[in-house]
């Protein structure tokens, strides 16, 4: 089938990981994509994981449809793998890889753009004979602009030019470009003079008023003369102080973007910023001006919204690389292998419902007959609890120096709380089992741990300290328990006793019994599966907010 042209307007943007979105108007049906420029590709990209014959876009009465071309790794529609499909405004198009190129699929504005006000201009006979020389002028303005609006220039550079542009094609005094601030004012990024000279922005008074009515509207103001303006305009003080006649103010709106999950394309995206231009002359704008402005204005907020996409993505990445790097160094730190000693035998498992979460454990020798053995919850979650359970347990294993369980939790507990910024604190249950059976803990605000004895459950006492890091002046002291041969220890953190199901009914340690009643001749391994299972087949699939973590212990006589 011959090329021709397409019968429904379209753009795609595409936003790729190594280069600026680029926005590419659909000239063609069928309008082909793939790799490299062998196979007649209108949009070529270069990652070479994508076929050379991948895709295609077809013009229908309807709309677009698209094609699957022979693409290897299949082509991808909102994340749902096709062969062909009827395009809607918004839909995301992918090729099968996570760090790959996406293409966005838009119906083409309404508004006149660059392209399809100069394909109508130039479908016009003899138009450049029908135009006076200023308004091809304008026109030439406009193709320069959007050249370098979608340039590889800096981002403040191209957006300083469109405003130079501006301000040429409306004969204004000058042009402003301001942005939304925190607070939802708009405070000027830009601004430009009439002679391409850049202007400081302080003392600048753009009219407040016209401001709000462009915003509020939420459309471009163009007034030609303030004194035949309506009376809002013409007694505003900023206009009168500075005896302004003519303002133009353009506000800039995202691209319209579909709601998947209602299938519905919002009317209006978030506000980008207005363009804003004044002069202290009248003026008269024809019917071209107010397209050229318009189509210029949309250019903008082109690139402003790409600009802003970019800049999430970009955080977005980054953060990822962050929680990577934490995550990794917090599961290099967790026992690795748990090994049996002598007089015990240990298993431990940590299932983090965040990338990193602030739930740790541990096991090691101290001296030559007795075991540490603790688990900690940090309060929160993310990178910052992770960041003081590292500490912790670089602080914890200085134990294994023969230091006193109780003289390091009250200098840790008093360098947390000297240092009230850092916001968190932590429960913990920290033990020291020796050969003989002696264990001698600390329980630190933590859930007290379970203690199966001859098929029988029952809790450690319950009465402990506080959270380390939580009370300045708080004191830590030691509790003695001797455990008998074959008796096991069930540490967790409250993450396995508070999973919820559907219905936010709490697991609760009733049922944490229940799951470990009876089962001392059980592998430790299969023992705390069978803890989990029972989680899981509580929870019903519900989504839990909280890491979970089992370190079980069990006493051998050596």
């Amino acid at each position: 089938m011959p090329n021709h042209i397409a019968n429904s307007e379209a753009i795609l943007e595409l936003v790729s990981p190594d280069h600026a979105p680029q926005i590419v108007p659909v000239t063609r049906s069928p309008f082909l994509i793939g790799r490299g420029g062998d196979s007649g590709n209108h949009l070529q990209l270069s990652d070479r994981r994508i076929s050379r014959n991948c895709v295609a876009l077809v013009a229908e009465e309807s709309g677009y449809r698209l094609e699957d071309r022979g693409h290897r790794h299949g082509i991808f529609v909102n994340g749902e793998r096709v062969e062909r499909k009827a395009l809607e405004d918004g839909d995301s198009i992918t090729f099968g890889f996570d760090d790959g190129c996406e293409i966005i699929f838009r119906h083409a504005p309404a508004e006149p753009s660059i392209e399809t006000m100069l394909t109508r201009l130039g479908s016009i006979p003899d138009i450049t004979s029908r135009l006076p020389s200023g308004q091809l002028g304008k026109l030439n303005l406009l193709l320069e602009a959007t050249a370098l609006l979608h340039s590889q220039l800096p981002l403040d550079s191209v957006l300083g030019t469109m405003l130079d542009h501006a301000v040429s094609i409306t004969n204004a005094d000058r042009g402003l470009l301001l942005e939304p601030a925190a607070d939802g004012s708009l405070k000027i990024r830009l601004a430009r003079g009439s002679g391409r000279e850049s202007l400081p922005a302080e003392g600048l008074a753009p009219s407040q008023t016209v401001l709000r009515q462009a915003t509020e509207r939420q459309a471009s103001v163009v007034t030609e003369d303030l004194n035949l303006a309506d009376l809002n305009l013409q007694s505003a003080q900023s206009i009168v102080i500075q005896n302004l006649r003519a303002v133009v103010c353009i506000p800039l709106y995202a691209m319209p973007r579909a709601n998947s999950a209602e299938s519905v394309v919002l009317s209006r995206g978030e506000l980008l910023g207005v363009v804003y231009l004044d002069s202290r002359r009248s003026t008269a704008f024809s019917a071209i001006d107010r397209q050229i402005i318009d189509a210029l204005g949309m250019e903008a907020a082109s690139i402003l919204d790409n600009a802003r996409l970019v800049q999430r993505e970009r955080e977005r990445m980054r953060m990822e690389q962050e929680l990577s790097i934490a995550r990794n160094i917090q599961q290099a730190l967790l026992p690795q292998g748990l090994r049996d000693y002598p007089h015990l035998g240990v298993a431990g498992i940590h299932r983090p419902c965040h990338a990193v979460g602030g739930d740790y454990y541990d096991v090691f020798p101290v001296g030559h007959d007795r075991t540490a053995i603790l688990i900690a919850d940090v309060s929160g979650k993310g990178i910052g609890a992770a960041l003081l359970t590292t500490m912790l347990q670089g602080a914890l294993s200085g134990m294994t120096i023969g230091a006193d369980p109780a003289a390091v939790f009250n200098h840790i507990n008093r360098f947390l709380c000297e240092h009230s910024e850092v916001g968190r604190y932590a429960t913990m249950f920290f033990g020291l089992l020796g050969r003989d059976g002696t264990l001698e803990y600390i329980k630190a605000g933590h859930p007290s741990p379970l203690l199966l004895r001859r098929g029988a459950v029952s809790e450690l006492d319950s009465t402990g300290n506080f959270p380390v890091g939580l009370i300045a002046d708080a004191t830590f002291s030691t509790t003695t328990l001797r455990l008998e041969p074959e008796d096991i220890l069930v540490l967790y953190s409250d993450g396995v006793t508070e999973a919820e199901d559907s219905s936010e009914e709490l697991f609760g340690v009733a049922r944490l019994c229940e799951a470990v009643a009876g089962k001392e001749n059980m592998p430790l391994d299969s023992l705390q599966e069978t803890v989990f299972q029972a989680v899981e087949a509580f929870a019903d699939g519900a989504t839990q907010s909280d890491d979970m973590t089992l370190l079980v212990v069990q006493y051998r006589k050596a």
